[in-house]
Formats: structure tokens, C-alpha cells, sequence
């Protein structure tokens, strides 16, 4: 499994210039709060992008509170005012993009709460999961080659065992800064990535024996040596 990667110029771009026509969308097809929006196709078609750009946008704006996804029925505009929508719509396409520390400060405070509640809600369904994400990554690393996307694809099966779907969309939206920083500063070095599958593994062990002090514990060690090397860039 891989994890398809814009540049971040590219991405931040397109995320604009998709978030702007759908404002623009809302604007002149006066479209009220409640209303659906228009399928992913439609979008995808109208707007002459892919319909994963599309997803993308309407993640974004369901993070920020704009849009409302409902499972088989589509996505509609949040009950807020036309003016507040456009004025937060304005700031979203104002952000700055994150720099790498921020990114993993971010990280690291949502991790260490995702694995707690990880440990308490996990299903077997997320433990089968983790542990191909494990496998995947260990087989990489013991081969001696990149696992960069193998790593993150255990946090984000993490993230999804938590049960909380904003930390989950969250992860998936600094996912692919993460990994173009990562491979910009070269973080995973050999050494690193052979320590990371033991602590994957005791990570893994905290969240299978519904032990979240463990988990977060063990969560902390993990991201100790990361949070150093990016204060050290």
C-alpha cells in the first residue's frame, strides 16, 4: 500500500482553487445551509480536477466545520451564515502552510491521545490492521529500504483505532506534509528505522492488552528521538 503524494505546491494550490470555486459554488447558486452539494463526479467534471482533489477539499472544509458528510446520503453545507461562510472560507485560503516543527509538535500531542483511546476502543478489526501496517513496515526496514510510508501508515491505522473520526481526518490531512518533510530532512535514518520495530512492536503490545498508560508511554519513547532531530534541523 501506498500513499499518493502532490508536491506541496501543487497540493496547496489545487486545495485553493478548489475551495474557492466551491465557495463560489455556495455563492451564486445560492445554495442555504442544509443544502446538498454536488456529487464528487459532478465537482470533479465541472471543476476539471481528479475526484481524489475534490475529496480532498471537502475533508478540509468538513474539518473546519463548512461541510457536513453523511454516510450514503452525500455532503451539505453547515448551518452558518452566508457571511461567516465566506469570511472563514477566506481565512482558510490565508493559512500559512506549517513548517516541520509545527507539524510535529502537532503530531506527537495528537498521537500520544489517539493511542490512549486506541487502547480502550480498538476492535479486532483494527489489531489485524496494525499489524499488517507493523509487517509491512518491519519487512521494508529489514530489506534496507525506505519505510517512511510503512511508518505512517501504523500511526494512521492508530489514529482510526481511536475511534475519533476528527483525529483520524486530521492525521490524513498532515499525513503527506509529514512524509515530504521527512524525506526532505532524511529523519528515518537505518539506525532509527531498526529501533522503530521494537518500539512499534511494544506500541502495538500496549494498545492489544488495553493498556493506554503503557501506550502513551510507550507513544512517548517513540517520538523522543523525532522531536530532538527536528529542534536540531
Amino acid at each position: 500500500m501506498r500513499l499518493e503524494l502532490l508536491t506541496k505546491s501543487e497540493n496547496q494550490e489545487t486545495q485553493n482553487e478548489i475551495i474557492s470555486k466551491i465557495r463560489d459554488l455556495m455563492n451564486y447558486k445560492n445554495l442555504e445551509p442544509g443544502d446538498k452539494l454536488p456529487s464528487e463526479r459532478m465537482l470533479s467534471e465541472k471543476f476539471g480536477v481528479s475526484r481524489g482533489s475534490i475529496r480532498e477539499a471537502i475533508q478540509k472544509l468538513e474539518f473546519y466545520g463548512l461541510l457536513k458528510s453523511k454516510p450514503q446520503s452525500g455532503t451539505f453545507v453547515a448551518d452558518i451564515g452566508q457571511i461567516a461562510m465566506n469570511g472563514m472560507i477566506e481565512d482558510i485560503l490565508k493559512l500559512e502552510d506549517p513548517d516541520f516543527k509545527s507539524l510535529v509538535e502537532t503530531r506527537i500531542l495528537l498521537e500520544l491521545k489517539a493511542v490512549k483511546l486506541a487502547s480502550l476502543r480498538r476492535i479486532e478489526e483494527d489489531l489485524v490492521m496494525l499489524q499488517k501496517a507493523l509487517d509491512a513496515y518491519k519487512e521494508k526496514v529489514l530489506n534496507g529500504e525506505d519505510a517512511v510510508q510503512e511508518d505512517l501508515l501504523f500511526h494512521l491505522a492508530i489514529a482510526k483505532a481511536s475511534g475519533n473520526s476528527t483525529m483520524n481526518t486530521f492525521m490524513l490531512i498532515i499525513t503527506p506534509e509529514i512524509i515530504t518533510n521527512f524525506e526532505k530532512y532524511h529523519v528515518c535514518d537505518k539506525n532509527l528505522a531498526q529501533k522503530g520495530i521494537q518500539e512499534h512492536q511494544e506500541i502495538f503490545n500496549a494498545i492489544k492488552e488495553r493498556n493506554p498508560k503503557m501506550a502513551r508511554a510507550k507513544m512517548k519513547i517513540h517520538f523522543k528521538t523525532l522531536y530532538q532531530y527536528c529542534y536540531n534541523i
